[in-house]
């Protein structure tokens, strides 16, 4: 297998560090708009076995032809997008119309419907991806979408539920929540403040199997969930995520939610950005040095706050992401949450990555190595859930990250 790494962000970063110890690969390119960025993620890897296959590269990534060029300058078969979801799209098409195969951790961008936001879906996440599947069949190529934590292991999770532990699926819930904090900063989140913003404040995706998919307020349905290894209690909310426009696809569930562990604070916070505008993508013009400039008021929030990947040193605690099940099981009601936590002081003394997107980075990971032997396969436009589990969750113990299950009760959840 041979790799194009388009971003070489904190997560793009963690990945090579994760991918330089395994050997199913013989070549890692990574790419991204800054080409001192792209050199440090190699040079970070020099004295390691296997170092010597990975080489960097420059690329723009709203440029499907100098995409595909890189890809045929490397002999690359499948391209790795670590970019942020704006790029979902051209880089996706680029993989396509180079022959490569394709592999994302967030899908193409929602928007909202124009009269009846909180009721109903307008353009769904996925759904400009979704829409060429046919096309990605035919070329005999795979696109495997929603390939990190959450999407990615939240959906094998859902997965393995449906084929070992549940005989009928009454809801599954992605439950994320942490106790991580950041010495030094009155607010600093611990993974990508674009997605977060956009995650958060467009309406919140459900899934009713009589109903389809709805829309409701953002933050709404509030509820405490218990996390595992001493993470504790934290209120969690309804938040646009993959999840919901996936699994429904592949498993029957009577229910589909994704809820995240936010806190009142960032609530607050998230909110206010809204008010003000701040969180708009639309550029406006401000005067500059040398005249007017336009600038998308997100980017400035972005570019105001530390880079999270740079937060490892001053970040203690744990995040947890997992996927909460109810149904019956021969004849009697169960409840399981299977989840993966990662401890901030661990991921940084073995990987040199905070635990956010060190957690992020593995899966995609784990998931190349399945296609790489074959253990995975499959064309056209798929999500996680249209794999068997099993073998993910093996090779995921094997790379020294295990995951848990833990049975619930009615009070628990």
């Amino acid at each position: 297998m041979r790799i194009l790494l388009v971003g070489a962000g904190g997560v793009g970063g963690a990945a090579a560090r994760i991918a330089v110890r395994r050997s199913f690969f013989e070549c890692f390119v990574v790419a991204d708009f800054d080409p001192a960025r792209a050199a440090a993620v190699v040079a970070s890897l020099a004295g390691q076995a296997g170092a010597e296959r990975f080489r960097p590269a420059t690329v723009d990534a709203s440029d499907p032809a100098g995409v595909q060029a890189l890809l045929a300058e490397h002999r690359c078969d499948v391209l790795f997008n670590a970019t942020d979801p704006r790029f979902v799209l051209p880089l996706f098409e680029a993989a396509r119309a180079a022959g490569a195969h394709y592999l994302d951790m967030a899908m193409s961008l929602s928007h909202p419907h124009p009269e009846r936001p909180y009721q109903e879906t307008g353009v769904k996440l996925g759904d400009g991806q979704f829409e060429q599947a046919g096309a990605w069949e035919e070329a005999g190529l795979l696109a495997l979408c929603g390939m990190g934590v959450e999407p990615g292991l939240s959906d094998v999770f859902a997965r393995h539920a449906a084929d070992e532990l549940f005989d009928r699926i009454e809801e599954i819930g992605i439950r994320d929540g942490a106790d991580l904090t950041v010495e030094g900063y009155e607010f600093a989140p611990s993974f990508s403040i674009w997605t977060t913003i956009e995650e958060c404040l467009n309406p919140p995706v459900v899934f009713e199997r009589d109903r389809g998919w709805y829309t409701t307020e953002p933050f709404s349905e509030p509820e405490v969930f218990d996390f595992p290894e001493g993470i504790g209690p934290v209120e969690c909310v309804n938040v646009e995520h993959e999840e919901v426009l996936l699994v429904p696809r592949w498993i029957d569930a009577h229910r589909v939610t994704f809820k995240y562990g936010l806190g009142r604070e960032f609530i607050d916070v998230l909110k206010t950005l809204h008010l003000l505008g701040l969180d708009s993508t639309d550029p406006v013009t401000v005067r500059g040095p040398d005249g007017p400039v336009q600038v998308s008021p997100r980017d400035v929030v972005a570019a105001c706050l530390p880079d999270p990947a740079g937060l490892g040193d001053r970040m203690h605690g744990k995040t947890c992401a997992g996927t909460w099940v109810r149904g019956t099981k021969d004849g009697r009601p169960r409840q399981v949450y299977l989840y993966h936590v990662v401890d901030n002081a661990w991921s940084m003394r073995e990987y040199g990555s905070q635990a956010v997107v060190w957690q992020t980075a593995v899966n995609p990971v784990v998931a190349l190595e399945l296609l790489a032997t074959g253990a995975w396969s499959g064309t056209g436009v798929l999500g996680p859930e249209a794999f068997p589990a099993r073998p993910f969750l093996d090779l995921l113990t094997a790379y020294g990250s295990p995951w848990a299950m833990r049975e619930e009760t009615p009070e628990a959840a």
